[in-house]
């Protein structure tokens, strides 16, 4: 181990000392995307001992050209898993677990409470105030990144008792009326250059050692070279939102009695899926049976003891007689962190009726 990381410890502010801290933290890095990758790369070479990725999206060829982990042999495979195939070659020495979900409610504050800083490469408000709101609820330091074109921005919150995220942007524009990469394009170096800033971040608060850009929002433009840092205060009000959102958060830990958003889809929306499972969690004797078509068939009362049977790489789509056993197996599965988990909105009855009159039953799943 000296001799992979014999640059840092020859460093006199880091030396085994702080290598040896470097190999006891824990760092979650929310987004396996065009942030998230070189912020992982360089945490895995640094030799962070505990790395935690969770994405719940799969590699699209239009993520080639900055989401510099993947390659096309990645294509159409979710991307925290194929992170942690691709970081495990670049390092074997340390623990990395793959999230293949999406971060909620139900998951986020148990997840971040198993690490120690929480790092943000996502592309999209909400989970960015999602994961604000966790960690200050959870009390760790949150390094954040965001890109727009040519431009991009760094700061950490919530470090020491500084400002948060809301402190800066205290509510979420409206939905739709700020475009993300995929709608306006990103310059594709450009969240290399964010995402190393990031790392930076993240081992100099590990380190104790630099100055932490906490109260500080770093501000680069690629096209002029040119970086600003704008001062943050913290404000008072900006926790109200968060209680807000902590009420959210217990909300759905609930059990199925109690508020709990489940994910419908309708069967037209999914037929022409060819990445879908199809699960059936009613009683092996209950009609009518949906037959000449691929159904895995896994009571309601058995699915925790039957989860080898599930296709964690595939959506699913879940049905029951009417419903409701298919929202408690969303449910279920949202609790053992499966992703993808669908309550079909039909009942066999309609699901069978839709397929004799489509034809579908050779559809390949």
């Amino acid at each position: 181990m000296t001799k992979r990381y014999n640059r840092h410890i020859i460093l006199s502010e880091i030396g085994q000392a702080g290598q040896d801290k470097i190999s006891k933290a824990k760092v979650l890095v929310v987004g396996a995307g065009g942030l998230g990758c070189p912020v992982l790369q360089y945490l895995t070479a640094a030799g962070i001992g505990t790395l935690g990725i969770i994405d719940f999206d799969v590699v699209e060829g239009s993520n080639l050209q900055r989401q510099v982990l993947f390659g096309t042999s990645s294509l159409g495979h979710n991307k925290a898993r194929a992170a942690k195939r691709r970081l495990e070659d670049l390092n074997d020495t340390i623990t990395i677990n793959a999230y293949p979900y999406k971060l909620n409610y139900h998951n986020a504050l148990d997840l971040f409470n198993r690490y120690d800083i929480i790092v943000d490469g996502t592309d999209n408000f909400e989970t960015r105030y999602l994961v604000n709101d966790g960690c200050i609820l959870t009390n760790k330091p949150l390094v954040f990144g965001a890109i727009y074109k040519f431009e991009g921005q760094v700061s950490v919150f919530n470090y020491q008792n500084g400002p948060s995220y809301r402190c800066l942007f205290p509510n979420p524009p409206k939905k739709g009326s700020v475009p993300n990469c995929s709608e306006i394009g990103v310059l594709g170096v450009l969240p290399g250059i964010i995402g190393s800033m990031q790392a930076n971040e993240v081992l100099k608060i590990i380190l104790g050692i630099g100055n932490v850009l906490s109260g500080k929002l770093l501000c680069f433009n690629a096209l002029t070279n040119q970086t600003s840092i704008l001062k943050i205060k913290k404000s008072k009000e900006a926790i109200n939102p968060v209680l807000k959102t902590k009420n959210e958060f217990h909300k759905k830990q609930l059990d199925l009695n109690g508020e709990v958003e489940i994910n419908e889809v309708s069967m037209k929306d999914i037929l022409n899926n060819e990445n879908i499972q199809f699960i059936d969690v009613r009683e092996s004797d209950e009609l009518p049976k949906i037959e000449n078509f691929d159904v895995v068939e896994i009571p309601l009362s058995e699915l925790k003891h039957q989860i080898n049977k599930i296709d964690f790489e595939k959506q699913k789509a879940i049905f029951c007689q009417s419903g409701l056993r298919s929202k408690k197996a969303v449910f279920i599965l949202n609790k053992l962190n499966i992703p993808n988990c669908y309550s079909l909105k039909e009942g066999a009855s309609e699901i069978k009726y839709i397929l004799s009159k489509l034809d579908l039953t050779g559809l390949n799943t």
